[in-house]
């Protein structure tokens, strides 16, 4: 972990829990928090995993965020392992198919993933993408979960800004919480109208692979020199200042995924990263916002 910022694990965890972000309903969740796509699918890094989700934990990263989609529910098995005996601890989010989301399966998939979690609630549970069942009724089934004490509230995932008008429009769809996208240094479409729309209510936005899977979903993302600059003069990574880039204000969360003990300390030390307008200016520069509507962003 050479030339990257470190610090004390312990000052690490103290500046995470207290950078948070609160939700409409006043429950707070952190800058940063762990997602888990790809994890739990080989049982010999499982211990690894296991341990690496533990100490995020232990650094503040305290949300983690799966899905019954991620390795056919095997990344909620392991997750429910990595959190035995801290689930008071943490903030504990799962997404449903589209094609589960409809009132006859939508109760079933959220009981399958408490089941494979080890837990009576979930704190968010999101919708996958959109498919092809109405809004009203996945918002009618999930509505009925809060009521049932399953999940304490819920959210979407991967909607652009004409969906999320649409669900407002929606009776109870304003109760929806989050939005969870595709958003990284490298791909800013939603900053054109979605990410505005949510300012504007005061809805913060989930930003999943905020690192562009290390950058293999940008060419020259990491190795950009203004990247690779502005990470020499904070002592950092490239990676850490994507990751600082992305929570640089109070309308994201990033969700970055670390199955190692170094990966983790990495994300969590983003946290202490203070990017300065001359840096954003920079960045800008380089990765700069499109000026129209682009299609959302999707992996």
């Amino acid at each position: 972990m050479n030339n990257r910022i470190k610090g004390d694990l312990a000052e690490i965890a103290k500046v995470n829990r207290a950078n948070r972000i609160k939700l409409a309903d006043g429950a707070s969740i952190p800058r940063i928090g762990q997602g888990t796509w790809f994890i739990g699918e080989k049982d010999s890094r499982r211990e690894e995993e296991i341990a690496a989700l533990r100490l995020g934990v232990e650094l503040g990263m305290d949300m983690i965020d799966t899905a019954e989609m991620y390795g056919d529910g095997r990344s909620e098995q392991l997750v429910g392992e990595a959190i035995e005996g801290i689930r008071d601890e943490v903030f504990l989010v799962s997404k449903v198919y589209p094609h589960n989301a409809g009132n006859g399966r939508l109760a079933r998939s959220c009981e399958e993933s408490l089941r494979r979690l080890g837990t009576d609630h979930l704190d968010l549970y999101l919708l996958h993408w959109r498919g092809n069942i109405p809004l009203e009724e996945t918002v009618e089934g999930m509505e009925r979960l809060v009521e049932q004490g399953k999940i304490a509230r819920w959210g979407v995932s991967n909607l652009d800004t004409v969906d999320m008008k649409e669900l407002h429009r929606v009776a109870e769809g304003t109760h929806c919480v989050t939005n969870q996208v595709l958003y990284h240094l490298g791909s800013r479409g939603i900053e054109y109208d979605l990410l505005p729309w949510h300012k504007s209510r005061r809805m913060p936005v989930m930003a999943y692979s905020p690192l562009a899977q290390a950058g293999t979903l940008r060419k020259g993302l990491v190795e950009n020199e203004t990247v690779q600059e502005i990470a020499r003069k904070h002592q950092a990574s490239p990676l850490q200042i994507l990751l600082a880039w992305t929570i640089r204000e109070n309308d994201v969360v990033a969700i970055p995924k670390a199955s190692s003990h170094d990966h983790v300390v990495e994300n969590a030390s983003a946290g202490l990263i203070r990017l300065t307008s001359e840096d954003l200016w920079k960045l800008d520069d380089a990765f700069p916002v499109p000026g129209w509507k682009v299609p959302l962003d999707m992996i």
